[in-house]
């Protein structure tokens, strides 16, 4: 590897560096193992980076789900917890902050957005009906599945392209919409399924041009539209940022116009929301609303808590507030990107342009000689680990699963390895470290081998599934 170290971004771009938007009040400690006991650690996780203890990690960029710091406001509400079973008055808190800022007229709680995403599923398809949406999620397709609905990709092509610059990855495919719409028609429709941000294609958004088109389109043949709002204020930047008219308009407004376009939204709260546990289900719609109400008593808890606690929601709250903030979300992107340049500067292959949330490394070119189904998305979380203790996670033929027809792996066009950042946790200095280790493996490539599974379970496999060396 290089003696050569990197730039500042400030000195690399002409510009001055900008700095986040808070300082730290409290820290926790961590360290890095030897390389021997990685080694043993990675063998006893079978490979799998989900698998490894917390303890054994470095900087863990498994995830943005439930790993944010929160702040000082945050923390001194989880003080301010009604824990009554019934009628929180945490939970009316956090229900106008939701009315407010994205503009549902009703809101359910629940304990994160998997089960949200359980609720709008069983609600809203009937076996048999399709979901289309702009490239899958693992849970969300599961949940629609298991529903009995059949999920159809209708992004458009270039989100399957990790070379491709296109600004806007995550846009609906209208054509492809329409083409199904034709086929199968409208009434064998439940929703059309629109995340921000798509996560599976490297964290790219979708345009307001976009989602207004969907919404015509839309209503025309009387379909709704139900957003997953997990990463929108990440959407919301990349659309203030590259879409004409939206430069002056602030992150809080341009997402509430977004989010008018749709019918409701689910929501993991551990990520967008800055909080450690939490999600919800919003929803325009009465007669949707009464069956979700209905069921969360079931699945998830009383309709006024939906298996968050009184202090949960109160962080949630103040944690929405917190995250439409415009110099904030400035500093979540930027971070993200910091890494992503100096990666881009060394050669290393990657998903263009560098979303939101992560930064995805595309294994395919990492790794030329290892086949698909040998997994080399899994292969390079492994060898990051047990080069610098970094933890990341894979993106790609093990996410992807099984046909359920036919028994066979799916073949995803994007075979990734992502590296995600936690909201206010790690420094610039972390970033270099990381940076750093991927050029190590990278310049090691040629010597890698793939890996086999010996263990695989029946749901969302990569989450337990097992591996060995080749």
């Amino acid at each position: 590897m290089s003696n050569e170290f990197p730039q500042t971004m400030g000195q690399q771009f002409g510009r001055r560096s900008w700095a986040e938007p808070w300082k730290i009040k409290m820290v926790e400690p961590i360290k890095m193992i030897s390389r021997a006991e990685r080694e043993a650690a990675l063998q006893e996780a079978g490979y799998n980076t989900f698998l490894l203890r917390s303890a054994d990690v470095y900087i863990d960029l498994l995830t943005d789900s439930g790993t944010s710091a929160m702040s000082d406001r945050q923390w001194a509400g989880m003080m301010l917890g009604d824990e009554a079973y019934a009628g929180s008055r945490n939970f009316y808190h956090l229900e106008v902050a939701i009315q407010s800022y994205y503009g549902y007229r009703y809101v359910v709680p629940t304990h994160q957005g998997r089960g949200a995403e359980h609720l709008i599923s069983q609600a809203v398809i009937k076996p048999g009906q399709y979901i289309p949406g702009n490239m899958y999620f693992t849970t969300t397709r599961l949940h629609q599945e298991l529903a009995g609905g059949i999920f159809v990709d209708v992004i458009i092509d270039e989100a399957h392209d990790p070379t491709s610059e296109h600004p806007f990855k995550g846009d609906v495919d209208l054509d492809k919409l329409q083409a199904l719409i034709d086929k199968v028609g409208a009434a064998q429709i439940a929703y059309v399924s629109l995340a921000g941000t798509v996560n599976m294609a490297g964290g790219q958004p979708v345009s307001l041009a976009n989602v207004k088109a969907l919404r015509e389109l839309c209503d025309q043949y009387g379909i709704r539209i139900y957003l997953d709002a997990t990463r929108m204020m990440e959407n919301c930047f990349f659309i203030q940022e590259r879409e004409e008219g939206y430069a002056d308009k602030p992150i809080a407004a341009i997402l509430k116009e977004f989010c008018s376009y749709t019918d409701g939204a689910w929501m993991s709260a551990k990520k967008d929301n800055l909080v450690n546990i939490g999600g919800w289900l919003a929803v325009n719609q009465e007669d949707v609303f009464d069956l979700a109400r209905n069921m969360v008593v079931i699945y998830e808890g009383l309709h006024t808590y939906g298996g968050m606690s009184g202090r949960d929601m109160e962080a949630l709250a103040i944690g929405i507030e917190e995250a439409v903030q415009d110099d904030y979300v400035k500093a979540r992107v930027n971070q993200v990107r910091y890494l992503g340049e100096l990666l881009t500067d060394w050669g290393i292959p990657l998903v263009q342009p560098v979303g939101g949330h992560a930064i995805f490394l595309d294994a395919k070119r990492f790794y030329p000689h290892i086949p698909q189904n040998e997994f080399p998305s899994q292969t390079l979380a492994a060898e990051l680990y047990l080069d610098s203790g970094v933890r990341s996670m894979e993106r790609g033929i093990v996410s992807a699963g099984r046909d359920p027809e036919t028994g066979d792996h799916r073949y995803p066009r994007l075979e990734l390895t992502r590296l995600t950042i936690p909201r206010r946790v790690y420094t610039q200095a972390h970033m270099d470290v990381v940076a750093e280790s991927v050029k190590a493996i990278y310049d090691n490539r040629e010597q890698t081998r793939g890996l086999k599974m010996v263990y695989e379970p029946k749901y969302l496999r990569f989450f337990q599934a097992r591996f060995e060396r080749i």
